[in-house]
């Protein structure tokens, strides 16, 4: 699924970008040149984009890439404000109680849309109609690694441990969850899952021992995976990425668990078309130049970058489909196994 990408590395997109990294992550401003071309964005005030994860994570950077490409043709700053909990649903309810002038966004991951609302209560579920979709922006896929010492290696060395496995999550309702949970119920190995808050604790969980194996996207492992630290067992794409050619997918194994992690800007209910068009432009912009198109190869990152109602469609095919499968195999998300 993935092209024939570039070693991840995390990289930022140019001083700028690297810069607001070490910002507070309250919210830092990319500044705008406030030139003539990007003048006539509603209100010449600056944008706020959400990222409801940690500083430093790939959804974060995601958004700072963004920011960074777009934030001259709008004409005004652009503040990244990480507003963590939930999977995202924090910041989430926070974007839908905003003003719909575009002045505020989110970069939101699919998982919140599709994974944990099977995870969660009806009424703490976050529905993407009460939201105005701007534009796709990329996806990415999960591997299952083990640290280099245990000695797990195959599915075949999971299933004969001959003891109870421990994996690490990166959360209720992720697509970490769900990929594990459905590949430990197919093969019928017993394995008991322990959350974490994100894939830096997770990854340092399966380095340290504290679980067995760990579900966790592809562009935060890499480094270990070189350094030859982890061991990647199946990735969880439809087809091998390029990166890790040499690993088959769980799919391959004979596991339908094809489980992957999407982004999209997402705007306030409400939005004006002709502002969210002007979004659009902007970001379309971004996405086509040489910097972010580097970005995305740096980060092992697959373009998704289609319209606000096909992202919809494609969102809510995957609940659909994601719906059946945990009913299929009497999964329960809402509690860790």
């Amino acid at each position: 699924m993935i092209g024939n990408l570039g070693r991840r590395r995390w990289q930022a997109i140019g001083t700028g970008l690297a810069v607001a990294l070490t910002l507070s992550a309250c919210g830092s401003n990319l500044g705008g040149s406030g030139d003539e071309e990007g003048a006539d964005f509603p209100g010449g005030d600056p944008i706020t984009v959400y990222v409801g994860q940690d500083p430093g994570g790939s959804t974060d950077l995601i958004a700072r890439a963004l920011a960074e490409g777009s934030k001259d043709d709008l004409g005004v700053p652009i503040n990244v404000q990480n507003k963590p909990g939930a999977n995202g649903a924090v910041a989430a309810q926070e974007l839908a109680g905003k003003d719909p002038d575009g002045h505020t966004l989110m970069v939101f991951n699919g998982s919140l849309a599709y994974i944990t609302p099977l995870a969660v209560p009806e009424d703490e579920a976050i529905d993407i109609a009460d939201y105005e979709i701007v534009t796709g922006v990329s996806q990415d896929d999960y591997v299952l690694v083990s640290a280099k010492s245990s000695g797990l290696a195959t599915i075949d060395d999971l299933k004969n441990a001959g003891r109870p496995l421990k994996y690490g999550t990166t959360g209720v309702g992720t697509g970490s969850q769900l990929s594990q949970a459905l590949l430990f119920a197919q093969s019928e190995i017993e394995a008991t899952a322990v959350p974490f808050d994100g894939g830096s604790p997770t990854l340092t969980a399966v380095l340290g021992g504290q679980v067995d194996v760990g579900s966790i996207q592809l562009g935060e492992a890499v480094e270990q995976i070189e350094a030859g630290k982890l061991t990647p067992i199946v990735t969880f794409a439809e087809e091998r990425p390029s990166y890790l050619a040499d690993t088959p997918t769980a799919v391959e194994e004979g596991y339908d668990v094809p489980v992957q992690q999407s982004r999209a800007v997402f705007a306030p209910k409400g939005t004006p078309a002709e502002v969210v068009d002007r979004l659009v432009s902007a970001f379309g912009k971004a996405f086509d130049s040489d910097a972010y198109k580097k970005f995305n190869e740096d980060n092992q990152l697959t373009p998704n970058e289609v319209d606000g109602d096909e992202l919809r469609k494609l969102w809510t095919s995957s609940l659909d489909s994601y719906r059946q499968v945990v009913e299929e195999h009497s999964i329960n998300l809402g509690e860790e196994q």
